[in-house]
């Protein structure tokens, strides 16, 4: 039963995400993009194993959408380098392997991206505090973060 009170909590936990965005700087909205696609294919991952086809589509959707519009869409590629230009092609690869995970009803598929995705924010995320903790701006190219708006040293 979805009542007035669970319409509300609804309301309220979206305006606390789009709060959180719209006070988010560039570095920690990538951080949510990473974190919003993992919960997809969690919610992708919960679909299949309930044998809900059309809910599991709707979330591998919506974790090919995170990818391909937010992180995939966000690289530098003038900026960002020979980084910039392989992490393009990783988000492609998982994108296609989430298709095939769709169709297959391959959980293994999704786990395969789900790792990829955590690597990947949790090697942001340590570079965000190496970043922090450096009054420094970065010594190189593999210290330049590849998504645009996101360079933690400053310069956007």
């Amino acid at each position: 039963m979805y009542t007035r009170n669970g319409r509300a909590l609804d309301a309220y936990a979206r305006l606390d995400v789009e709060t959180g965005v719209m006070s988010a700087s560039p570095q920690a909205l990538v951080l949510m993009l990473f974190d919003g696609a993992l919960k997809a294919i969690a919610t992708a991952r919960g679909e299949m194993q309930r044998h809900d086809p059309a809910a599991k589509g709707v979330a591998v959707s919506k974790a090919i959408g995170i990818i391909d519009d937010g992180l995939r869409a966000s690289l530098d590629l003038s900026q960002g380098g020979e980084i910039a230009r392989n992490l393009a092609s990783l988000y492609e690869y998982m994108t296609l392997t989430l298709v095939r995970a769709n169709a297959r009803n391959d959980d293994a598929l999704l786990e395969e991206v789900a790792t990829l995705l955590r690597d990947l924010r949790s090697a942001w995320e340590s570079m965000m505090k190496l970043q922090s903790d450096s009054a420094m701006p970065p010594a190189n190219e593999a210290m330049v973060p590849p998504h645009r708006g996101a360079v933690l040293d400053g310069r956007v």
